[in-house]
């Protein structure tokens, strides 16, 4: 399976929409997206996602289904240091980076910080349900940190045989052409995501990674040797699209100056 996850395009919050630069920028990603052989589309509900989608949707002639959980994760709380009222991941270093609780997969919804909004532990849980529910319908169930393939056939690929030869073999064996599901949402939500199916804690995912607006975060599932499966990161926050389109990245949900090349 690929799993492909879209930031939205620059936003305009105020009317949650897209810019003029994030049209356009949504314009450029349709371009690329149009070359996948994609299964299924999806979005979030919200209007910076569903523009974004827009796009696409209209170039490829398809429709996407609405994931109300994909929505972005705006739970709102203080930061202890500056006061700043605001999302949970633009948070003074000093703040969280001591904290083991925030450092720990699960534990960060239970730290000081993070429990200011209770709403945070709930969304957290939500979400990661209902992306194990999404999942099942592909076929991986999650069985305590990893996922299984209950409908494959064991298979078992010799170690003297190389990598790249032991994914091509299995893939062949298991299930010939991979699954492709493509998901338009936001920052946060992906970080949620991203932190259920690799296991790693939310802070350090959204305070130390930047996803570009546009950009694809692309996971595999790695299923070389058996029925069990991860996911594993091919791309992250990759917008070569617009890189190649000579459009400069966005800055938003950054703060500092974005590298341009």
């Amino acid at each position: 399976m690929k799993l492909i996850l879209v930031r939205h395009g620059d936003p305009d919050y105020t009317l949650d929409s897209l810019t003029e630069k994030g049209w356009h920028e949504a314009e450029i990603l349709a371009e690329r997206i149009s070359t996948f052989d994609v299964d299924d589309f999806y979005c979030s509900p919200l209007g910076r996602a569903r523009d974004t989608a827009y796009c696409t949707l209209k170039k490829m002639n398809r429709k996407a289904k609405i994931l109300n959980w994909t929505q972005e994760f705006n739970y709102p709380i203080d930061d202890p240091v500056t006061g700043r009222h605001g999302v949970p991941w633009d948070l003074v270093p000093s703040s969280w980076c001591n904290d083991i609780l925030m450092l720990s997969r699960d534990g960060w919804v239970q730290s000081d910080i993070m429990s200011q909004n209770p709403d945070i532990a709930v969304h957290y849980q939500d979400v990661c349900k209902q992306l194990d529910q999404f999942l099942e319908k592909y076929g991986y169930v999650r069985e305590d940190n990893f996922y299984r393939v209950p409908g494959k056939k064991e298979i078992f690929i010799s170690r003297t045989v190389s990598p790249d030869n032991q994914a091509n073999i299995s893939n062949q064996l298991q299930h010939g052409r991979e699954k492709v599901v493509v998901i338009f949402c936001h920052l946060g939500a992906i970080c949620i995501m991203l932190s259920h199916l690799l296991n790693i804690p939310f802070p350090l995912l959204a305070h130390g990674f930047f996803l570009p607006t546009t950009s694809l975060t692309i996971l595999g599932t790695e299923e070389r040797w058996s029925n069990e499966a991860y996911f594993r990161v091919q791309a992250m926050g990759d917008v070569s699209h617009l890189l190649l389109a000579g459009e400069l990245i966005s800055n938003a949900g950054s703060f500092t100056p974005v590298f341009q090349q």
